[in-house]
């Protein structure tokens, strides 16, 4: 369980970031989130489930005295001590420094490189779309054409795996869905095909099947959880591999725009760049984005080792996921955005 940090301990991490940012001539801006606690479940028929998780966060923000420089990084755990202040303070000062005084590109569509957090915040929207009954009443994305779902089917490319496991919780018995049943390992896509979808226990009663046990419809707690499996490959040589394109440190005001498609739109931010004959050249203006991760899921070049971040857009703990970075082709950017 988490030992909560001492007032004095949370000011010393913070100070190694305040202190970077101000020798940089930059101004930093953050917080420390520490989460402890037990929930459980019990009704008069005898059911009873409980459980207890810990996580903390730490995460900051730098920005240039003149505004058109931002830099963002996490720091993300089950406990104060799996923080790592001096790596999250180093690299949020220097994407501040390296995003001043960006240029604006046309939109289009590019190759892209998302860093982790990027990745983990469109590919998570798989997870909200997985659920079963959505799927055979015809609502979803994973609808089957002419009727039924598409478990069996290949949906992505053949080096896209997704699954959630109670062992990347920061829970420590494992955790148990809404109807008190204990969480089990699930793998949603393997290879690039559906393996599963999620039948919460009455819309598994009513097709005949077993409940999935992943944390609810769409996976809800269970989707903290959720990891995608990475590769070899790290972003200094997808750089090197991309003749122009544009690297992505993260998203933010992500918004559904098609639910059959798993369409979203939203904003680049904290750091977008432009790639040109193998190097980072320039900060760029950042983009609007309409995308799915199915459609980038589908055009992907290269992965990397698959690492733990915080893909919430409100960044609380609690919110860690497992994703690598990824290459992919073809990426939608659809209009300029003068937020920095």
């Amino acid at each position: 369980m988490l030992s909560l940090p001492t007032p004095s301990e949370r000011a010393a991490a913070a100070k190694i970031v305040t202190e970077l940012a101000r020798k940089n001539d930059l101004i930093a801006t953050g917080f420390i989130e520490c989460r402890a606690g037990a929930s459980a479940l019990a009704n008069s028929k005898g059911l009873f489930a409980y459980d207890s998780s810990s996580s903390v966060t730490m995460t900051s923000t730098v920005r240039s005295p003149d505004g058109t420089g931002s830099g963002w990084a996490c720091s993300d755990g089950n406990s104060f001590a799996d923080l790592d202040p001096a790596t999250l303070a180093a690299t949020a000062v220097q994407k501040a420094r390296d995003s001043r005084n960006p240029v604006a590109i046309e939109p289009g569509r590019y190759t892209t490189i998302l860093e982790p957090t990027a990745t983990g915040n469109l590919v998570q929207l798989i997870a909200g779309a997985m659920q079963a009954r959505a799927a055979d009443e015809g609502r979803s994305f994973f609808t089957k054409p002419g009727g039924g779902n598409k478990i069996g089917l290949k949906v992505v490319d053949e080096r896209v795996t997704l699954l959630t496991d109670p062992n990347d919780s920061p829970s420590t018995g494992g955790g148990y869905d809404d109807d008190g049943l204990p969480l089990e390992k699930v793998v949603w896509i393997e290879n690039g095909v559906v393996k599963n979808l999620n039948y919460d226990r009455y819309w598994a009663q009513k097709q005949g099947v077993a409940p999935t046990r992943s944390g609810g419809g769409g996976f809800r707690g269970a989707g903290r959880a959720l990891r995608m499996m990475g590769g070899t490959s790290n972003i200094a040589d997808m750089v090197k591999g991309t003749e122009r394109g544009v690297l992505v440190t993260r998203f933010w005001y992500i918004r559904p725009v098609d639910a059959r498609t798993i369409l979203y739109t939203g904003l680049t931010r904290d750091g977008t760049f432009l790639i040109e004959n193998g190097k980072v050249t320039r900060p760029i203006k950042n983009f609007r984005f309409n995308e799915s991760p199915i459609f980038f899921l589908n055009n992907l070049e290269a992965l990397g080792p698959s690492v733990r971040i915080n893909a919430s857009e409100n960044l609380g703990a609690g919110g860690a996921v497992y994703m690598p970075a990824i290459k992919v082709r073809d990426f939608t950017f659809s209009s300029l955005s003068d937020a920095v």
